[in-house]
């Protein structure tokens, strides 16, 4: 018989020597390369967003617009790779933030912007200080957070500013380590001299601020005067020396009044203070059922690109441990909050002892169905079939992590396919009686299988590799699984052409193996096969009416997504040991308010059972993960803005999911009594890619009032559907904010510079730093600052008699009261100007939470408020699914969100799928050279939905993005397994041999390793089911599979019975004519 290539192969290795090398080879690459390859929770998406900040002082938000965010729009809008452009424009300050094209190089990325705006310089306007570029990448993201407390008993000695001293030491420690990236301190307290003017003092001497600096400035000076000769040497020279104390500061003299030397410490307070920052950190324990509150500074620590965040995080505890006992005091206690690569090396580990039960399981099949040596071969072919495809992910660049591991768990059941195809054929040859020797019917029964068992295995990998092109940010998120379950089909062809036989004979003994006679014929599950099948399609009406309830059945499955009872969404929620809840507070809150309300939700929260600890940030941004870099929460650095960061005990300590968590932490909050118009935010870490909210509306229109007034109606859409959570919009209510003038009439009258005013205002509440106090002995500088005291930072008689020079004109000495010359009025702030690709947007943005999480229902009921509402002559806004709108001179609404990526990934995926349908059409024509017959090979893939759509329903799971990759990869395996059957049809019919004898022998010996394939593949989805963001592709898998085998096996007869009987039937009238 005709060998082909797969015959070839097997003939060609079923004897060489060679074979156990390769085997040996294979599996040492493998072994290298699960070592080699980094291990992460999950896939790193590179999107690069480069920050350009601009400080425009005296510029409204509508003049900063025009002077400065438009022309940087347009630079920015020029630099190859920018996908979205986003700005944010305030008084006196501009934020403009360019995001790129999802997989562009970080790096490359920050130096474009760099460049562009370097050689376009000459378009910023006069005044305009150089933008400050930052870029941030998703290496920059924290892998690891160390939070430094006082231990109970230390608490009194210790604090903020003493942890920040150990937290820089600890820094400097962490930098000596290979591979470590980023790292910065959340919450220091760095020590600083304030030296705190008393206005009425200065007044009473007739000093000014610009007298004190100046005094302060110029005693604290060292430096490098030269050399003097000195015992026949050239020895340097030093002038100076730095001051060291706050007396001494306080001790340098001034001037003299009514001949008394007037000291700094006369006009001014000096002292060392330890918690000059205007921020509050605080980590809140639970003990013995009560909340323990106590200082905190974190130390975040990145790690470079490319490397592996297992291995470096270990390196990072190691070293930490290692060094506690020199670094730390008593009284100071240590605890890692965030260690991402523990979680990573957790889940690998998690999946990799599912990749291993999955693989005892399908050879105990093999056991069951076959026999033990048959067990034994596919023991040795799974295992080398996945190392060699770990090679690969390691030569394509992949991780290890949970998208890469779950394509190999999932691949695992189709890799062995053909290996079961083979070892079942070869099986079935052997219990023939005939005189052929092993090798000979070794090498026919891969032959026969051979043509078929390739065109099914490209099928699989034609199915899966559109996928690879799947755009946005769902597209590397999703990349490593067509690309190693293809890589793993590939391999799993040539091993089991190449290594299976091998191993066949060697497994054998000399007895020739098992006696396979009664599987000639199908066996067992042959004669049911045929008891079931034979009514079905025993006449053509028969047949028609099968297939007529089979498509039934099919479309009526699909009316699950119109009742609701399977929703769709992109992913669902993982489970994870942190959540968030943010609070912003209106507009021009103290930090001391933030603070206070943070502390209310822990009080609150304490007594959820699975939080482990509580870590507040009121003023600053807390160390933020990939959620917060796509969002910018590393900005939120206001006094109105805090964050409380929870941690949960282990998974595996919990009853609860993550998700569950937080709608209970939401509950609990709603009661909350908290200032007007505070909104609180339940932030849950996203699956896959995260977007600036689940539920954002964009609105867009003809000027800033009518936006804002149609962003308000939507806010209030958003709130009155019950699911939706967490609402807010970007333009919040106008702060109030103080206006120091200068009255130019005064000022001349007077004869004072306008650069003074303004410097006394700027050192009065800026504070300005005069220089440094060093200290030696590998310790910092302590910065020398001028201040205001904190109690008196306020604009009252005392603050506006601070003396002002009046020297105008040359030779001038006098002072003047700062209030002489100034004014002072109360005004409000500039709503902020949201940009979005140079459009000005507002923006209404929410969370969804109860009987629906996927936006597009929360978009169809707001799209039902909005119609039942009163819009006035204009009408409602125009609502956009896709694109910004040419036209703004009516109001629209555009959803973005999660639900850009939802169209963007099941569009895309949805093309995957035409292209995988016509490349399997492709190739099955080549294989049959016929334009009919294939159809009827695709037509069981629809057959799938019945199974899907049911599994759906029954754990009550969304249709997600890996749903999609379930039903998309099916299409491949079904159609794999009609191959098989369509094949051995052709091969079997005869002229003399009845059409339904042939489909009943064909399906009764092909059901075997259609079966068996099929329940391989089942078994590798069934270790995933509990996965909650890969629950979707285990269930196509599972109950697809299910469904469709059945089905694949009586469809296909039925069809060519309710076909081809026909065709037959006009033959015979033709013959009779």
């Amino acid at each position: 018989m005709k060998l082909g290539l797969a015959g070839w192969l097997t003939r060609s290795f079923i004897g060489s020597p060679l074979t156990p090398l390769f085997l040996m080879a294979s599996l040492a690459l493998g072994l290298i390369a699960l070592v080699a390859l980094p291990r992460e929770e999950e896939p790193q998406i590179s999107v690069p967003m480069v920050d350009i900040h601009v400080e425009a002082n005296g510029l409204n938000a509508d003049d900063a617009v025009k002077l400065v965010t438009e022309p940087l729009e347009t630079i920015v809008k020029a630099i190859d790779g920018v996908e979205h452009i986003y700005s944010q424009t305030q008084d006196d300050r501009v934020l403009v933030t360019a995001r790129f094209l999802v997989g562009t190089d970080a790096d490359a990325a920050i130096l474009r912007v760099h460049e562009k705006i370097r050689a376009n310089m000459d378009r910023i306007p006069v005044g305009i200080p150089e933008p400050l570029i930052v870029g941030r990448g998703i290496d920059d993201v924290a892998i690891v957070v160390v939070t430094l407390t006082p231990t109970p008993g230390g608490a009194e000695r210790w604090t903020a500013n003493g942890l920040t001293r150990i937290a820089r030491e600890l820094q400097t420690e962490i930098a000596k380590l290979s591979d470590i990236g980023l790292t910065f301190i959340v919450g220091e307290q760095p020590e600083a001299i304030r030296v705190e003017p008393d206005p009425e003092k200065l007044s009473l001497y007739g000093i000014t601020l610009q007298q004190l600096a100046a005094k302060i400035e110029g005693a604290n000076k060292s430096f490098r005067a030269g050399y003097v000769r000195e015992a026949g040497e050239q020895r340097v020279l030093v002038a100076g020396e730095t001051l060291q104390s706050a007396e001494e500061i306080g001790n340098l003299f001034l001037t003299a009044r009514d001949a008394r030397p007037v000291y700094v410490r006369d006009v001014a307070r000096i002292d060392l203070a330890t918690q000059p920052a205007e921020h509050r950190v605080a980590h809140i324990r639970k003990q013995d059922g009560a909340l323990t509150l106590a200082p905190a500074v974190s130390l975040a620590i990145g790690k470079r690109p490319g490397t592996n965040a297992v291995v470096i995080s270990d390196e990072i505890v190691s070293r930490l441990e290692a060094i506690r006992g020199d670094l730390f005091p008593e009284g100071v206690d240590m605890e890692i909050t965030r260690n991402y690569g523990e979680t990573a090396n957790e889940k690998a580990n998690e999946l990799l002892f599912h990749l291993g039960l999955a693989t005892v399981s399908i050879v105990v099949l093999i056991a069951l169905a076959i026999g033990w040596r048959e067990a034994l071969v596919t023991l040795v072919v799974i295992p080398t079939t996945i190392l060699l495809t770990l090679f690969a992910a390691y030569l394509m660049g992949y991780t290890i992590n949970r998208v890469s591991l779950f394509a190999l768990i999932f691949s695992i059941g189709i890799l062995v396919d053909d290996a079961i195809v083979v070892i079942e054929n070869i099986a079935r040859h052997w219990g023939m009686s005939d005189d052929r020797s092993r090798t000979q019917a070794a090498v026919e029964a891969v032959a026969e299988v051979g043509n078929p068992t390739i065109i099914a295995t490209l099928t699989v990998i034609v199915a899966l590799l559109p996928m690879l092109f799947v755009s946005g940010l769902m597209g590397p998120y999703m990349a490593p699984i067509p690309a190693n379950a293809s890589a793993a089909m590939l391999f799993s062809f040539f091993v089991a052409v190449m290594l299976t036989p091998w191993l066949m004979m060697k497994f054998a003994g000399r007895g020739g193996g098992h006696s396979h006679a009664p599987a000639a014929h199908g066996g067992a599950l042959g004669r049911i096969y045929a008891k079931v099948a034979r009514p079905l399609i025993g006449s053509r009406l028969r047949a028609w009416g099968f297939l007529l309830i089979v498509g039934v059945c099919t479309i009526g499955s699909l009316a699950l997504f119109y009742t609701t009872d399977v929703t769709v969404k992109l992913l669902p929620f993982d489970n994870k040991a942190e959540l968030q809840v943010l609070a912003d507070l209106p507009e021009g809150s103290s930090v001391e308010d933030t603070d206070r309300v943070l502390q209310e939700i822990v009080a609150r929260l304490g007594e959820v059972p699975e939080i482990l600890s509580f870590q507040t940030y009121a003023g600053t941004a807390s160390p933020f993960n990939f959620n917060g870099l796509v969002r910018h929460y590393y900005l939120r650095a206001l006094p109105e803005q805090g964050d409380v960061q929870i941690n949960l005990t282990e998974k595996g300590e919990r009853d609860r999911t993550s998700h569950d968590i937080a709608l209970d932490i939401r509950e609990m909050l709603a009661g909350l009594d908290l200032p007007a118009g505070t909104v609180l935010k339940v932030v849950k870490p996203p699956p896959g890619p995260p977007v600036l909210a689940t539920l954002l509306a964009e609105i867009y229109g003809p000027d800033a009032e009518t936006r804002r007034a149609v962003a308000s109606k939507v806010r209030q859409a958003f709130e009155d559907v019950p699911f939706i959570v967490d609402v807010d919009d970007s333009f919040g209510t106008q702060a109030d904010r103080v206006r120091i003038a200068i009255d130019q009439d005064r000022l001349e009258y007077h004869r004072v510079e306008q650069g003074d005013v303004f410097d006394t205002v700027r050192r009065l509440y800026g504070g300005t730093e005069v220089g440094y106090s060093h200290r030696g002995r590998a310790r910092y500088p302590i910065p020398i600052r001028i201040h205001l005291a904190r109690g008196d930072m306020v604009i009252g008689e005392a603050v506006l008699a601070t003396p002002v020079p009046a020297n105008a004109l040359p030779g001038g000495r006098g002072v003047i009261e700062l209030g002489d010359v100034v004014t002072v009025r109360r005004e409000k702030t500039s709503f902020p100007v949201f940009r979005h690709n140079g459009r000005a947007v507002e923006m209404v943005t929410g969370e969804l939470a109860g009987a629906f999480e996927a936006p597009v229902y929360g978009m169809l009921a707001v799209g039902q408020k909005i119609q039942g509402m009163d819009w006035g002559p204009d009408g409602e806004p125009v609502i956009s699914f896709h694109g910004q709108p040419e036209d703004e001179t009516r109001p629209t609404l555009l959803w973005d969100g999660e639900w850009e990526v939802t169209w963007v990934t099941f569009r895309d995926m949805g093309g995957a799928f035409m292209v995988a349908i016509l490349g399997i059409y492709f190739l099955v024509v080549a294989q049959f050279g016929s334009f009919k017959l294939p159809l009827v090979i695709l037509t069981p893939i629809p057959l799938t939905l019945i199974g899907i759509m049911l599994g759906h329903w029954l754990f009550a799971a969304p249709f997600t993005a890996t749903s999609m990759i379930g039903f998309i990869a099916l299409a491949g395996i079904i159609v794999r397994n009609s191959i098989l059957l369509v094949d051995f049809i052709q091969h079997s019919r005869t002229p003399d041999k009845p059409l339904l004898d042939v489909l009943l022998e064909a399906g009764a010996i092909r059901f075997k390793p259609i079966l068996l394939t099929a329940l391989a593949a089942m078994i590798g989805a069934a270790v995933i089911l509990t996965d909650p963001i890969f629950q979707g592709l285990a269930i196509s898998l599972l109950f697809g599979l299910a469904s469709s085998t059945i089905l694949t096996v009586l469809v296909i007869p039925a069809i060519y019975m309710a076909l081809r009987r026909d065709q037959a039937r006009q033959k015979e009238v033709s013959e009779a004519g």
